[in-house]
């Protein structure tokens, strides 16, 4: 099954997150290997792709887990929330239709 994974950064974690950022794409590359792995991206927290220090407000994702359960124990092991910067991640079932 596919979900949304919509993870709300804490505010003024920005040196953390990119801090953890290697961990972080470590583990995406290794779920893209698998196929587990639609879309991944930072959401910046001004309309630039560039936020400078204004930062992220968060990541989206689309993976793949056999259930809800496997996706959260997945997400909650995150480099980023292990170090601070993802205050709480909503996961939303999903079923891709286009393209």
């Amino acid at each position: 099954m596919w979900y949304i994974v919509l993870a709300k950064d804490k505010p003024g974690t920005l040196s953390q997150r990119l801090q953890s950022r290697p961990e972080h794409l470590a583990r995406l590359h290794e779920l893209c290997a698998q196929g587990r792995l639609k879309i991944a991206g930072p959401m910046p927290a001004v309309d630039d792709e560039n936020p400078g220090d204004a930062g992220f407000s968060g990541s989206m994702l689309v993976v793949s887990f056999e259930s809800i359960e496997q996706a959260r124990k997945w997400v909650d092991a995150d480099p980023y929330f292990l170090a601070g910067v993802y205050q709480d991640a909503e996961i939303y079932p999903y079923k891709p239709v286009l393209p």
